[in-house]
């Protein structure tokens, strides 16, 4: 089912008399397998207001991430938080629409700087389980009317409503940007040199590890004189660490990020693909006892992408850790055995238990993905 409008989709909502499996664009295959009827939004398109000197955009649900990113780009301006495409990663195919975006709070390096998907979503209309259309937040930041619940739908992985239009705020785009590359640094002394740029004054919007290519990447953005004299300073803080590369050209740098955001590196290997949020000083710790067959630091080593043999529950392993665990890519069957979500403390599921049953009385959106 593909309704082409908000009032189509509530209908279709209140009178079906089973499951739905909620799509955007179908990129993120995350989560338990659904059974139910497809319900898309991807008939729900289209930029609605674009306020440049506001910096605000609103736009549908199923508008393509790639249609905002060029009605932004001409007006120098961007998604502050560098969305995730996952479909490399995961094998899919499609585009990947705003509702689904927001829906994963898909959020790429330059989060560890400037914040989350969710930390730019000022409003959502969604409908809910019961086929009502719910209004929350606004269409500048000074409007915080209901601003947690325009947060909570941000991750809630469409089992709450299904998301019909957002509007966020937008930032310009940076004119200069360049990467501080180190080579050859172990996982703990490339984490320490991470937090020591992080550390620094010098507004570092990308930190990144790479074991494999023995790349450890900092990045820095804004205007051209401000860039280069931050990249001397920054140097001057990595030093310590062995010899700084310094790479200016836009094409390297972006693609370089490019591969971090959509963990280029797993796309084509065989095996499962696990996602943990922890302190960055745990990170090296958490890989050596994970025995994974590859690992990828982003965040600042707060983000740790660990690629696994197939049908492992890799949270036994790193047991005693601070930290989530999501099982972002594997088998069906893998999926069906081993939670994607990290299991929730008690207090915290009661509540995840009564927003579901508040929201989506009949349990009818997407049921099962995230249990």
């Amino acid at each position: 089912m593909t309704p082409d409008s908000e009032t189509e989709l509530a209908e279709v909502v209140r009178t079906t008399d089973g499951p739905l499996r909620i799509i955007g664009g179908g990129t993120r295959s995350v989560g338990r397998p659904v059974t139910g009827e497809a319900l898309s939004v991807a008939g729900l398109s289209g930029v609605t207001l674009h306020e440049p000197g506001a910096l605000t955009l609103v736009a549908r649900a199923g508008t393509p991430v790639a249609e905002v990113e060029e009605v932004l780009a001409g007006a120098g301006q961007r998604l502050p938080f560098e969305p995730v495409d996952h479909r490399a990663l995961l094998g899919t195919e499609g585009q990947p629409t705003l509702g689904g975006m927001v829906a994963a709070n898909a959020s790429g390096p330059r989060r560890v700087q400037a914040g989350a998907c969710r930390d730019f979503l000022l409003g959502v209309r969604f409908v809910d389980g019961s086929g009502e259309v719910v209004k929350n937040g606004g269409r500048v930041m000074k409007n915080v009317t209901g601003y947690d619940l325009v947060k909570l739908m941000a991750g809630s992985w469409g089992t709450l409503g299904v998301l019909t239009e957002v509007s966020f705020k937008v930032l310009p785009r940076t004119a200069e940007v360049a990467t501080l590359r180190l080579r050859g640094l172990s996982d703990d002394d490339a984490v320490r040199a991470l937090t020591a740029g992080l550390g620094s004054p010098f507004e570092v919007t990308g930190a990144a590890h790479d074991p494999q290519a023995g790349e450890t990447m900092l990045r820095i953005e804004g205007f051209a004189d401000s860039v280069a004299y931050r990249a001397g300073r920054l140097g001057d803080v990595l030093a310590p660490f062995g010899e700084v590369e310094v790479e200016r050209d836009p094409e390297h740098v972006r693609a370089a990020w490019r591969r971090v955001r959509d963990v280029e590196a797993f796309a084509d290997r065989a095996g499962d693909v696990w996602r943990v949020s922890v302190k960055p000083s745990d990170g090296p710790e958490l890989a050596r006892r994970a025995g994974a067959e590859a690992v990828l630091y982003d965040w600042g080593g707060g983000l740790v992408w660990l690629l696994t043999p197939e049908g492992r529950d890799l949270r036994p392993r790193i047991d005693g850790l601070k930290g989530h665990a999501t099982l972002v890519r594997a088998a069906e069957a893998t999926r069906a055995s081993i939670a994607p979500f990290p299991p929730e403390p008690a207090p915290v599921a009661a509540l995840t238990t009564g927003l579901r049953r508040k929201f989506d009385p009949r349990g009818i959106l997407n049921p099962g993905l995230m249990d």
